[in-house]
């Protein structure tokens, strides 16, 4: 049985024939939401689905999908609020330093002084660079943490550890 990595959710319908609005949560939304590609959704009470995309495009910042099988707003509406999700059997071989969302986040996050800033829980993207909310080890408000190299110095997937260079002001 494969892996399911997270990919979006879908936040509403758009239009009547059938499009779902989805905020993506991958760097790969061309390649995710290729035509043809296996999606599964899980909605309310973990109950899941299996879906075909049949077309994709991009509208303001959402990601609009069409599903086979699914031709009027009425058979999307009961995906509203669901997460999407894709098989691991779609996840192609990274080049060196480049990782998936679903590898980082979850890490703890550590300065160069091992002291322990918590771990990340959100990635979004700015345009210059992504941006990584880490939630605070002792409480408090999160930490958003730019992925950038004058920042983050080491990144260990193996053992789901981030070691940065903490800037001045960064923690305010």
């Amino acid at each position: 049985m494969s892996e399911w990595y997270k990919v979006g959710k879908i936040v509403n319908t758009h239009g009547v024939k059938g499009e779902i609005r989805v905020i993506s949560s991958t760097d790969f939304a061309d390649d995710r939401y290729a035509v043809g590609t296996k999606l599964m959704i899980q909605g309310e009470n973990n109950k899941q689905q299996t879906v075909v995309v049949r077309h994709h495009r991009k509208h303001k910042n959402f990601d609009l999908l069409q599903l086979e099988g699914y031709h009027s707003i009425n058979d999307v509406e009961p995906f509203k609020g669901s997460t999407l999700y894709v098989s691991e059997e779609y996840l192609e071989e990274l080049e060196e330093n480049e990782f998936y969302y679903h590898e980082i986040i979850g890490c703890t996050v550590v300065t160069e002084a091992e002291e322990n800033l918590g771990k990340v829980k959100e990635i979004f993207e700015t345009g210059a660079n992504d941006v990584w909310v880490v939630q605070r080890a002792g409480g408090g408000k999160d930490l958003l943490l730019p992925y950038i190299e004058d920042v983050v110095k080491e990144i260990d997937i193996e053992n789901k550890v981030i070691r940065i260079h903490l800037l001045e002001g960064l923690l305010e």
